[in-house]
């Protein structure tokens, strides 16, 4: 996995303006000029212009490649990682009328695993006989992330295998166990999730 560092190097890299600077229109001409002076004082031999030709080939191409690889490098960083902040992220999160009195926080710390989320709620009354709180993840458009369930509140870890940058809200619900892996809608609890500094 890339490190932290070199994904900060690589985004610094990308965002420099310079990097997509166009070349200058005589650039594979001195390119070209330097190499065969380069091959005529080592070698003595005088460079044919196939040569030249092959060796401005070879440079192009490597340029690609090395070029290739900080996207595919960049790109791998954007999957694995799936947000560029690594956290941790916090939600402060609220009641609805369905439970007026309560409160609590999520704090989310990303591992090689996904989202480790810890949960500490207080005033939920305890879920039994069927009955649970699902926490979910959501993105701003509503769709839901299903991230663990539970029976009460305090002390809970729950793991998420999505980032809180794409999905930025955390919900909490009411659930029966009645066969529906939908929302119930009865929701509990909620809050953005925002960055800790």
């Amino acid at each position: 996995m890339i490190d932290d560092e070199l994904t900060d190097e690589l985004r610094a890299m990308l965002a420099d303006p310079a990097t997509w600077v166009e070349p200058p229109p005589d650039l594979e001409d001195r390119v070209v000029g330097a190499v065969v002076a380069d091959a005529n004082q080592t070698s003595g031999n005088v460079s044919t212009l196939a040569d030249a030709r092959r060796r401005r080939s070879r440079w192009w191409l490597g340029a690609v490649a090395a070029s290739a690889i900080v996207v595919v490098a960049v790109a791998s960083v954007a999957v694995t990682r799936g947000d560029s902040h690594s956290g941790p992220f916090e939600a402060a999160l609220t009641p609805t009328e369905l439970a007026s009195s309560a409160s609590g926080t999520a704090v989310l710390d990303r591992t090689d695993s996904g989202w480790s989320i810890y949960l500490d709620a207080t005033g939920l009354p305890r879920l039994d006989d069927g009955w649970f709180y699902q926490a979910w993840q959501q993105t701003n458009d509503g769709t839901l992330v299903p991230v663990g369930t539970f029976n009460e509140g305090s002390d809970v870890t729950l793991w998420a295998g999505v980032g809180p940058l794409t999905f930025p809200i955390f919900v909490i619900t009411e659930e029966a166990a009645d066969g529906n892996q939908d929302s119930s809608g009865r929701v509990v609890l909620t809050g953005p999730i925002l960055a800790t500094p």
